[in-house]
């Protein structure tokens, strides 16, 4: 019995450091440190409306996708055919296109770190990731995988954190009463920790893992918030150490704003730590884009089911494949960037109404304040969503 707790625990904590590592990718380094110099301290009341949300958002998802025993396509299949199919699409190439840029992150990283080429970094970077996959206890490494470097990435920031001193005082005040509100920010931060495919990540872990029914529901909630936890103290940690360096007058290099930020508060030991962080931040994305696009496909025919390994490998290989030869698709991103904001309202409305479904979800009764207040996050998303979709397109064109 013991020994099924700690297997358990040890599932719970891959899913939720697998959703937090891949919300913690190369953007969310970049978004954070961009809007820090932006807003300043008010950036912490930016944080603190968006960990509301995310809150809100992973509790009804992670829930009902346990309770219903099925992944959130075929939930969304069961609501109505063939909407499952449209939210895997958006999902899958939401996911192969900002795994291009993970990739790219991670050759950066290598650059920082030993000096070569960053297309030669993501080659070898991609190669690693793969590597997870085609072990037999891929879950397994897969889950202290994304904990280990979880625990550096966080470790490390925390020392930068430090060394910028930062106003901390400033910064608590500001989060509870903002100079200044940016719904933009909140928008990009939102979809930074819990857009596109990363709110699905650790519900399918635990899906995958057999973690599933009513009876799980407390830790499956637990889980769901901490998870959000944990990559909020990531992001606080990060907006305090660039809030240390900008507070001082420092402007970030546009070109690398968080690499400008690890540099200025603790020197070159400061810009390797960078190296560090960008890597890890990159790979554990990578690895948690690649699980959780390919698992809204592999319940589609028992081809994908038998096979999602190498289709998980092959997603993975073509992600590095057009970073070396062809670059960073930038217009792509801007484009899937902003459908990615509607990812969200989407799914988590499917979810709701999948919640009041008995030959979805049987005789389970969803939490009123949970239905209630996902329809106010539902709402106010695809306002704020539609709002970056229709500035997002005609920057392609510019």
């Amino acid at each position: 019995m013991r020994n099924n707790q700690k297997s358990n625990l040890s599932v719970y904590m891959g899913a939720v450091f697998l959703m937090a590592t891949s919300a913690i990718g190369p953007g969310f380094l970049t978004q954070t440190t961009v809007f820090t110099e932006k807003l300043m301290a008010s950036f912490g009341f930016v944080i603190l409306i968006s960990i509301g949300i995310d809150i809100i958002a992973q509790l009804n998802i992670w829930r009902i996708i346990a309770v219903s025993e099925k992944r959130a396509q075929d939930i969304a299949n069961a609501v109505l055919p063939g909407l499952g199919y449209i939210l895997a699409i958006l999902i899958v190439a939401g996911g192969l296109a900002f795994n291009i840029g993970n990739i790219a992150g991670a050759g950066l990283g290598t650059n920082v770190l030993f000096g070569i080429s960053p297309k030669t970094g993501a080659l070898l970077s991609g190669v690693l990731a793969i590597g997870i996959f085609l072990v037999k206890e891929a879950g397994r490494l897969m889950d202290r995988f994304t904990q280990l470097l979880g625990f550096v990435m966080i470790g490390l920031t925390i020392y930068v954190m430090f060394t910028a001193q930062p106003p901390v005082g400033e910064a608590v005040v500001n989060t509870f009463v903002p100079a200044k509100i940016d719904i933009l920010a909140i928008v990009t931060i939102v979809g930074g920790t819990i857009g596109g495919y990363i709110t699905f990540a650790g519900g399918h872990r635990l899906i995958d893992a057999g973690i599933k029914g009513k009876e799980m529901l407390p830790e499956v909630t637990k889980s769901s918030v901490l998870a959000v936890g944990v990559a909020s103290i990531m992001r606080i940690f990060l907006f305090l150490a660039a809030l240390g360096v900008v507070a001082t007058g420092f402007v970030l290099d546009p070109g690398n704003p968080p690499a400008s930020v690890f540099h200025q508060a603790a020197g070159n030991v400061g810009y390797k730590l960078f190296g560090i962080v960008i890597w890890a931040a990159a790979i554990t994305s990578v690895v948690g884009a690649a699980y959780t696009s390919v698992s809204f496909i592999r319940t589609f025919s028992p081809l994908l089911e038998k096979y999602h390994k190498y289709i998980i490998v092959g997603f993975i290989a073509v992600s590095t494949v057009v970073f070396y030869f062809v670059g960073q698709p930038v217009k792509i991103l801007v484009l899937v960037g902003s459908l990615n904001g509607l990812i969200l309202p989407i799914a988590l409305g499917v979810m709701l109404v999948a919640a009041y479904r008995s030959k979805i979800v049987g005789d389970y009764r969803h939490p009123k304040w949970m239905t209630l207040t996902g329809i106010i996050v539902v709402i106010a998303m695809a306002i704020m969503g539609l709002y970056s979709l229709f500035n997002g397109i005609p920057q392609l064109f510019e």
